[in-house]
């Protein structure tokens, strides 16, 4: 197992700035998600941890040593890429133990290993099998095998489920976090998907444009966005966020905060507005309230509304958020956070 830690670094391209002056500490034996929109950085990053493209300036320390002049081959990381990275023309046990051979270990061990870890991975009845006649799940437990038998201090994942079905996307997603909790490695995980994100990281890195938004696991980033950008990225559907008409102040709140009725029952923040559209999700109906010029998602568990229907629209006090006009959130234990409450009541 190992820590990992980026001290003021700055990643350039073509005297461009991708990265500037990053800090971030990522804990030993943690599942860490690195996720935010294409081309924010954090495949950027992964690659500065493995070495293939190093940093402009700045430091990266793996368990506290300066890995900046090591080559990527003795990092003590394996990465398991996006497009699995399998040789075609061998067999699941050659894909696996391909390293190993060119690491010169000898061949009782391999055996070994390559065994070990493919009854680890479910892959024990594929090991003769060629990578054509495997699923997608199955090549990619493949990629995870060939990047364990390197028994890495740290594992790094690019998008490694994005070519997979939404069914077995699920499926993989728990096979991770079941792998992670039997290893006990350090994993950092690279991924667009903020369901990814929820569901497996222990801790969440939530980057926009080089820069870190926020760094806390997934309930507190959900219930306590730090800024704006978290909130609307962070949720499905993202936060409905409108302005307060005050000092540019804007008001959000999350889709399953607000109750839709036909009577008001005095609720904080209660409107009249229509139902634009509705989709039903099995379970979940998402609505659309329209007022005046202003949109609303909502998510209900009850299905009771329809299509152009009026209906009145409440959110309690103490479901409500309010951020700054520099998108920063501000806390319910700021003095002004009452005085928004009431500015909202009043309308």
């Amino acid at each position: 197992m190992a820590s990992i830690e980026f001290v003021k670094v700055t990643k350039s391209f073509d005297k461009h700035d991708v990265i500037k002056d990053l800090d971030l500490k990522i804990e030993d034996g943690k599942f860490t998600v690195l996720v935010g929109p294409s081309g924010c950085g954090k495949t950027t990053l992964l690659r500065m941890i493995a070495g293939i493209d190093p940093q402009t300036s700045g430091s990266v320390l793996i368990n506290g040593k300066d890995v900046t002049k090591i080559p990527p081959g003795q990092r003590g990381v394996a990465m398991v890429f996006q497009n699995y990275a399998i040789y075609p023309t061998m067999s699941v046990r050659e894909n696996i133990e391909f390293g190993l051979k060119n690491n010169k270990v000898p061949k009782a061990e391999r055996t070994g290993l390559v065994e070990s870890i493919s009854a680890t991975v479910g892959l024990s009845e594929y090991l003769d099998r060629k990578p054509s006649t495997l699923s997608g799940g199955q090549r990619q437990r493949v990629a995870l095998a060939r990047a364990m038998v390197k028994q890495p201090s740290v594992f790094l994942m690019d998008e490694p489920l994005s070519n997979l079905d939404a069914k077995l996307r699920v499926q993989m997603r728990i096979e991770l976090i079941e792998l992670h909790k039997k290893l006990g490695t350090t994993f950092v995980y690279v991924t667009h998907d903020q369901v990814e994100a929820m569901s497996m990281a222990d801790t969440i890195v939530l980057m926009n444009k080089g820069l870190i938004q926020q760094e806390a696991p997934p309930e507190i980033m959900y219930r306590k966005p730090s800024n704006m950008f978290a909130a609307e990225f962070i949720g499905v559907p993202p936060m409905n966020i409108d302005d307060l008409g005050v000092a540019g102040i804007k008001f959000g709140f999350r889709p399953e905060s607000a109750v839709l009725s036909n009577e008001p029952s005095g609720q904080h923040f209660s409107i009249r507005g229509v139902i634009a559209t509705r989709e039903m999700l099995g379970s979940e109906t998402v609505y659309q309230v329209k007022y005046k010029n202003s949109s609303y998602m909502i998510k209900c568990i009850q299905d009771n509304f329809t299509v152009d229907q009026d209906v009145y629209l409440e959110v309690a006090a103490n479901k409500m958020f309010f951020f700054e006009s520099d998108g920063n959130r501000i806390g319910e234990e700021d003095a002004r956070f009452n005085n928004y409450l009431e500015a909202l009541r009043r309308g």
